[in-house]
């Protein structure tokens, strides 16, 4: 089983979503995922955010939730992969699992 933090780059996602990269960074434009840097400086995220070909249903909206409460794209991705013993797992493996509305709480909670 693949681990789910592991940070996959930019092309590889869309490999992984079936979709041309331009589709992938329009995403990222449009705030449906979020993006870190790796120690080479290439743009990266968790494998956990595109589980099973997909975008995570409710990921985008945990994004714009975060946002909106300051949080920055590393820190985004930080409180989503952060295990939270309420949940219990990370928000990502809640998100996973189809449990979007108590990670969304979670986000409101943690955002203000």
């Amino acid at each position: 089983m693949p681990d789910p933090t592991e940070l996959l780059p930019l092309p590889d996602v869309a490999e992984l979503l079936a979709l041309p990269i331009t589709k992938v960074h329009q995403l990222i434009k449009d705030g449906q995922l979020v993006v870190t840097t790796d120690e080479a400086g290439r743009r990266v995220l968790p494998r956990a955010f595109v589980a099973g070909g997909v975008v995570l249903k409710a990921l985008p909206s945990v994004i714009t939730l975060l946002r909106d409460g300051g949080y920055s794209d590393p820190e985004i991705i930080d409180w989503l992969l952060r295990p939270d013993d309420s949940l219990p797992g990370t928000p990502a493996q809640a998100l996973a699992e189809n449990r979007g509305t108590e990670v969304k709480r979670r986000a409101q909670a943690a955002a203000f």
